[in-house]
Formats: C-alpha cells, sequence, structure tokens
C-alpha cells in the first residue's frame, strides 16, 4: 500500500463534513489542537453549512471534498464528523490527482466509505477520531493521532479479554464501522479480506442486527482466509423485549466458530472517548496473548 507523506510543522490540514451538518464552534477544539502541533488549517464550505441534516447538499459536500483532494497545498482532509452522507458522494468523486500526490484522509464511523475506496486504490487512510469528539477525546487518542500524522510510529499493547481468540498473526489492517461494511457488501467498494486483519466497531444498534450483518459478512466470504479479527467499540448496543439471548462478544464468537484466527475485543478505537488512531491498508503484526499487541 503506498502511504501518504508525513506533515511537518507549517503543513495545511483541510476541516470539512461528508455527512451530517457542524458548526463552526463544534470544532473549536479541533482548530486549536491543530494550531498547538504547528500546523495550519483551512476550513471547508460545508463547515456551517446546512441542507436538513446534511452539511450541504451532495453536490456542495462532493465539490468541497474534491477541492480538499485536488489542492497541493492541503495535506491532509481531517473529516469532521461521521452521521451519513459520504455514500452520497463517493461515485461523483475522481481520485486521478490524489492518487499522483496521495495525503491523509482521516476519520471513522460514516467516514469507513472512503477507507475503503482507499483500500481500493492502494492507500493508506487514517481511521481515528474527528474534529468534533476533540474536546472529550483521551489524550493517548489525540496522541496516537499526532503521531501517525508525524510519521512517528506507532504500536499499542493492550489489556486482554477473557472473550480474546489468542494467536498471533500478519496483515494488512482494513475494516471500519460495521453498519457500514454491512451496505457496502456486493458493491464496488467490497473489501477483499484474503490474509487480511480485519477491524470493526459499531454503535446504537440491536443485538440482533449485529448478527444478521454479521452473518451477511461471513455469507460474503469476509472472514473465509481472514489472518485477524479486532473488535473495537460496540458501544449503546441493545435489546428487544424478548432478550437476543448473547452478548455482542458471544454473537461474535459464534459466527467466527469454525474459523481458527485470533479476535481481540474492546480494543480502544470507535466510538469511544479513547478512539486511538489505525492505519487502514498498512500491514500489521497482532499478537492476541497474556496482553495484547499491535504493532505497525
Amino acid at each position: 500500500m503506498n502511504q501518504p507523506k508525513p506533515l511537518h510543522k507549517g503543513a495545511t490540514v483541510g476541516i470539512l463534513s461528508t455527512a451530517r451538518k457542524i458548526s463552526i464552534t463544534e470544532i473549536q477544539a479541533a482548530i486549536e489542537l491543530l494550531h498547538s502541533w504547528d500546523l495550519k488549517v483551512v476550513l471547508g464550505t460545508t463547515i456551517d453549512l446546512e441542507k436538513n441534516q446534511f452539511a450541504g447538499d451532495d453536490m456542495t459536500r462532493t465539490l468541497n471534498f474534491q477541492q480538499f483532494l485536488d489542492d497541493e497545498n492541503i495535506d491532509a482532509i481531517w473529516c469532521a464528523r461521521g452521521g451519513y452522507g459520504t455514500i452520497r458522494m463517493i461515485d461523483q468523486l475522481d481520485f486521478s490527482r490524489f492518487i499522483k500526490s496521495p495525503k491523509w484522509i482521516i476519520g471513522y464511523s460514516d467516514v469507513t466509505v472512503l477507507h475503503s475506496k482507499g483500500q481500493q486504490l492502494g492507500f493508506e487512510t487514517l481511521h481515528a477520531t474527528m474534529p468534533i469528539n476533540v474536546a472529550k477525546n483521551s489524550s493517548e487518542s489525540l496522541e496516537s493521532l499526532r503521531k501517525v500524522l508525524f510519521g512517528e510510529a506507532l504500536n499499542y499493547t493492550i489489556s486482554s479479554s477473557s472473550y480474546n481468540r489468542n494467536g498471533t498473526t500478519k496483515g494488512t489492517l482494513i475494516g471500519g464501522n460495521l453498519s457500514m461494511l454491512y451496505s457496502m457488501t456486493g458493491a464496488d467498494l467490497n473489501l477483499n479480506t484474503k490474509g487480511k486483519i480485519l477491524f470493526l466497531e459499531d454503535l446504537d444498534e440491536y443485538l440482533y442486527h449485529i448478527d444478521r450483518m454479521l452473518m451477511n459478512l461471513k455469507q460474503n466470504g469476509y472472514f473465509n482466509e481472514l489472518a485477524g479479527l479486532i473488535i473495537g467499540g460496540m458501544t449503546d448496543m441493545h435489546d428487544n423485549t424478548i432478550p437476543f439471548g448473547k452478548t455482542v462478544h458471544e454473537i461474535i464468537l459464534d459466527i467466527t466458530s469454525e474459523y481458527d484466527f485470533p479476535i481481540c475485543f474492546n480494543f480502544p478505537a470507535g466510538h469511544l472517548d479513547d478512539n486511538r488512531a489505525l492505519i487502514f491498508g498498512k500491514e500489521a503484526t497482532l499478537k492476541v496473548e497474556e496482553n495484547v499487541e499491535l504493532t505497525f
């Protein structure tokens, strides 16, 4: 995979929204953070723009992202927030200039669409916190973002979960939000998981729907030749009046029971205040033992 160049002091980060509307007040903490790292900030036309729930209509959001993709003076693109909307603009984007001069595309949740596009094109992208979250993020979360942007090594050691399936594996890290990946199965942005380490996270879903989405991934062959599985935050899950009968962890273990790849649960990434950066498209080593180690 091709890696964007590291940033340097004085580099410029463009902040825009590909999805839900957002105000400049909501991203002020992120602007101040970038300034503290001696980076310049350019705000997109989609900031403070409103079209129903979106940050402007589809064409406006598309043109703003295209502008940032093509602008040689913008060194990284940081999506301001998730929600819904990125999938509505992805087919209209032209990545030809990006391919010649790649830059970090940063975000998570709905930004999974852009991560999948990065995989298709052969470029690394950065699954990390977004401007709307910065004021509440842990220091570890923000420091992991800074490390990747400035080209420093990124390695993690976290506590193990009793649900983990032990083992050591290597592979390119891919993935993102489960609901988004589920919505793209069978489409042009469908992921090739052969020999890869898959990361999954989600928010505000019913347990039966988690089961249904994972069954869909299974039926689409996502787990057949998978090297490893990392489960991040499965935040604010719901159950029906008649219980589904399994926790998220139990659902995942049940659906993957016929496979032998290592599984790490409770990795600090996703819809969490402690949302650590992950480099999608980069080869990583996952060691699941008494502790969990993820090294790039």
